[in-house]
């Protein structure tokens, strides 16, 4: 089911009939619905919520921008119950962001290929891109970048072109559902990020976080799990970290660690929304 999600006019889809609330974020930031095959998948299990993240208007996107929806978005759909949380790449970021100003609301938190806390993580993301970006992709680029004008439609296609650099081995059948792309949003909530980054905000501010949570993360997702997850564990200690091997950003879409992915998802939910 899709509708729009109050006075915000936030479009949210919503899969299945009962079970435990699972708020799904998807990541980005600037592109909505690729998180269809997640929300499918875990339906028969769960009440599914998945909110398309704000586009970009009049006022610059924040980061507390995407909060403050996202607490409305959860106010709405979940009642009383305190949802998990499920985050992918920028989504799992929100998903702390959200949960240090909320504790309380959310049962638990999972990110996914979560995306960077600090300087030396990004510069390794940054490096591995560099290393896997082909002759061929590097050309591909720079041609798309002369012959587009819409800046939306260059985000989708440069997303398209780099899927090599994210993914290992793709599953075939599975592909992107993105539905929405928005580089302005992308380029404004990222920005706020790295200030708030910047000024020590984060991630210092999850603290306040006691929330069980789990990091999912590729072994060859261009992300560097395990170096975020040291930055986080200090502020976090109750934060558990599970590697996916011969996997890269999009597990979903992985031959090899799909199963893997959803397996374990499950199993770690069943644990903690009982």
């Amino acid at each position: 089911m899709r509708e729009d999600c109050g006075a915000s006019t936030l479009t949210v889809r919503t899969y299945g009939v009962a079970g435990p609330r699972l708020v799904l974020l998807h990541g980005g930031p600037g592109a909505a619905g690729y998180m269809a095959p997640v929300a499918r998948e875990l339906s028969d299990s769960f009440y599914v919520i998945e909110p398309f993240q704000r586009r970009s208007e009049t006022e610059p996107l924040t980061v507390q921008r995407h909060i403050d929806d996202l607490e409305e978005v959860i106010r709405k759909h979940c009642q009383e119950e305190a949802p998990a949380v499920v985050g992918h790449s920028w989504g799992a970021m929100l998903a702390l962001a959200y949960a240090a100003q909320h504790p309380d609301t959310a049962r638990c938190l999972v990110l996914v290929g979560c995306g960077t806390f600090d300087v030396a993580a990004r510069e390794q993301l940054q490096s591995t891109i560099a290393a896997r970006v082909t002759p061929h992709i590097s050309s591909r680029l720079r041609v798309l970048s002369k012959e587009m004008a819409d800046p939306d439609v260059l985000l989708c296609v440069y997303a398209r072109v780099l899927e090599p650099v994210y993914i290992y081995d793709a599953l075939q059948g599975e592909t992107d559902e993105t539905e929405e792309y928005d580089r302005k949003g992308h380029d404004e909530s990222w920005r706020d990020m790295l200030r708030l980054q910047g000024e020590g905000t984060y991630p210092q501010a999850f603290r306040t976080i006691g929330t069980p949570t789990l990091m999912l993360h590729g072994d060859w997702d261009p992300h560097p799990g395990t170096a975020t997850f040291k930055t986080l564990v200090p502020y976090m200690p109750q934060i558990e970290y599970d590697e996916l091997p011969n996997c890269g950003h999009y597990p979903w879409r992985e031959r090899w660690a799909r199963e893997h992915f959803f397996d374990g998802l499950r199993t770690w939910l069943a644990m903690h929304m009982t």
